[in-house]
């Protein structure tokens, strides 16, 4: 019998993708409440519900028996708390990952699993491993932190459920359009020369990243879900252990485009700490769990440039700082 999954912001960016990747394998159910989702993310196989994670009546829409619940709701980067949302940033993301902790326990769920963020590293010695002592620069990423010591704290009050958490690097990939200004650095550099606009990158270029295809990040999900072994409330990078530059993505985007559009250098306005390098070390989730990485990132970009869907691209940081 197939297992039966709820993924809450499942017709966002990393929740479709593992919906549409997975659909023949689980039962999947997807909840979102469309703030940076788009239910035509979702292939016609998924179940969709709409409705927010905060809410214990929408959770219980989406049905009472669950095995897994996958957690990706909430608020998703640093910029969402800025201005008059800080407040709502906070409240939206502890709520959400409480909500559906109690709920996933509720319904049955043996694991729960939850988007954590390689930020809580900031710029810490790399390669970036689990055991670091990490000071979270943001706000965003001390949302992730409480959610690795609310998991923890929860597991060992009911060790009947598993709370899985996943340290990802920078994601990248398709389904990200709804998130407009929100998305990865990759997709609305794509969406830039798309449309022939300079991107902007803030200072010299030369800051670099883990990139991680969305494809790998859900090959490390549905590992964490079908291993055997126990897991407890164990946290795991997912990352490729490669970096690339902001200046080395711009080259790869310009070659898959046939294009040579320059970027615009701007002052990083940026105030709180910016995290100038990123490198994974993912030897835990590779022993572990199995891990491999298996999408190149020029590989990744060019299937990203040739499935673009120029009518769905939203506002993005380079139309905000041209207005």
């Amino acid at each position: 019998m197939k297992k039966r999954i709820l993924v809450t912001g499942g017709a966002g960016f990393i929740g479709s993708n593992f919906c549409n990747i997975n659909k023949d394998k689980y039962d999947i159910v997807a909840l979102d409440n469309l703030f940076l989702g788009d239910p035509d993310n979702l292939d016609s196989e998924i179940t969709f519900v709409e409705g927010d994670a905060c809410n214990p009546a929408d959770l219980a829409k989406c049905g009472d028996q669950f095995d897994v619940v996958l957690h990706f709701a909430g608020t998703s980067s640093a910029p969402m708390f800025g201005g008059d949302g800080f407040v709502k940033g906070y409240m939206n993301s502890i709520e959400s990952f409480c909500q559906t902790l109690d709920f996933a326990r509720k319904a049955g769920a043996k694991k729960f699993l939850y988007a954590s963020t390689s930020s809580l590293y900031a710029n810490n010695e790399m390669p970036l491993i689990e055991t670091q002592i990490v000071t979270p620069p943001n706000h965003y990423s001390v949302t992730k932190f409480c959610y690795e010591h609310c998991a923890r704290c929860y597991t060992q009050m009911h060790p009947e459920i598993e709370t899985v958490g996943l340290r990802f690097m920078s994601v990248y990939g398709p389904n990200e359009e709804a998130k407009g200004q929100f998305a990865n650095m990759i997709s609305q550099f794509i969406w830039d020369i798309a449309r022939d606009k300079a991107p902007i990158i803030y200072g010299d270029g030369e800051q670099f990243r883990d990139f991680t295809n969305v494809v790998d990040v859900v090959q490390g999900l549905t590992l964490a879900i079908e291993t055997d072994k126990k897991l407890g409330s164990e946290v795991y990078n997912i990352g490729t252990g490669k970096t690339c530059s902001f200046n080395e993505v711009l080259k790869h985007i310009n070659t898959a485009f046939g294009k040579n559009v320059e970027a615009e250098y701007i002052e990083n306005p940026i105030k709180e700490v910016y995290v100038q390098g990123q490198h994974a070390d993912i030897t835990k989730i590779s022993e572990g769990l199995g891990f491999v990485p298996t999408v190149e990132l020029e590989q990744g970009i060019c299937a990203q440039v040739e499935n673009l869907r120029r009518e769905k691209i939203r506002e993005t940081s380079s139309d905000l700082l041209k207005s």
